[in-house]
């Protein structure tokens, strides 16, 4: 037993420091890839807490608060057209009880005239614009806006629209493909494999298991974006279980593993862009950013706007005496 400690205390304490060293640089293990475009602001359904999420009005509000990214779900109707939805079913948002697959294009019913923001309970989204609308309406319209591509199901027919789509107007690069499944994010790749990827769930648990098992320095991270909650809104915007005990104990624990700087610049270091989802308050952009994350995503894209404005404004000299 002691000559078996005699080489496993040594070889532990190799391997602890060796991965501390590479952790505080990984520069010496890998390329360090900055990103091709950054971003603060980020415009969760196009921006669905001051329009009807998902609209092509909610959109043009975001872009006129100089949003850089939006972030957009995708379906297909029967007629093979995708659109921009977040539900496959059409209750919530219209009140038809039918599936986006069971109609054609021009079928598509009007968004209600007032919708509940999510992660703003209480709180209700209005607009003009009530149209549901084609991704490809986006990127002819903002064609060098970056944007975020959630696909939910594993359809394949549309997962190679999509890959089409970004590849016929030449988007490939700033078009990211989100999916929380691995099987999806796998057909993704392959059907576009220049559209860059954000971790889905299970990567995100792995690669927070090995960055604590000090493990990460050694492994390649192909994802250049990390789409995360931030656990501070658990149990207050956000209700991941129906047990207010799980929402407390998911808090808890989820606020001790990623809510710490050392990881968040960790993943930057390696090229990774960490925004944390979806925030509506000014308090919770400011624990975010204080974290050091890339960005925010917000269904308030007016109100994160004016949080950056503020932060970044000059701070006036120091008056000499």
């Amino acid at each position: 037993m002691i000559p078996i400690l005699y080489l496993a205390l040594p070889t532990l304490g190799s391997y602890i420091m060796l991965s501390f060293f590479f952790l505080r640089r990984p520069h010496l293990l890998h390329t360090t890839r900055a990103p091709t475009f950054p971003i603060r602001l980020a415009a969760h359904r196009g921006g669905s807490g001051e329009r009807l999420e998902n609209t092509m009005e909610a959109i043009e509000n975001s872009m006129a608060q100089r949003a850089d990214i939006l972030e957009l779900d995708c379906q297909l109707t029967r007629d093979g057209v995708v659109v921009v939805s977040h539900d496959k079913n059409l209750s919530r948002q219209s009140g038809l009880n039918k599936d986006v697959d069971s109609l054609d294009f021009q079928e598509l019913p009007l968004y209600k005239t007032e919708l509940e923001i999510y992660f703003s309970p209480g709180h209700f989204a209005h607009g003009s614009d009530r149209h549901m609308i084609r991704l490809e309406d986006i990127f002819q319209k903002f064609p060098r806006i970056p944007a975020i591509v959630e696909i939910k199901e594993k359809n394949e027919e549309l997962i190679h629209k999509v890959a089409n789509l970004a590849r016929s107007f030449d988007r490939s690069e700033i078009t990211i493909w989100a999916s929380e499944k691995n099987s999806i994010m796998r057909k993704c790749k392959a059907a576009n494999p220049d559209m860059p990827m954000a971790f889905t769930i299970l990567r995100s648990i792995w690669i927070l298991l090995l960055y604590y098992l000090g493990l990460l320095p050694f492994v390649s991270i192909p994802e250049k974006f990390f789409l995360c909650f931030l656990p501070t809104i658990i149990n207050r915007t956000y209700f991941p279980f129906s047990c207010g005990w799980m929402n407390q104990l998911s808090a808890a624990v989820t606020k001790w593993i990623i809510m710490r700087k050392s990881l968040i610049q960790y993943l930057q270091d390696r090229g990774v862009q960490v925004l944390f989802w979806c925030l509506n308050e000014e308090s919770d952009f400011e624990v975010a950013f204080n974290l050091g994350a890339n960005g925010v995503m917000t269904d308030f894209p007016t109100a994160l706007r004016h949080y950056l404005d503020k932060k970044e404004e000059p701070k006036p000299p120091a008056s000499s005496i």
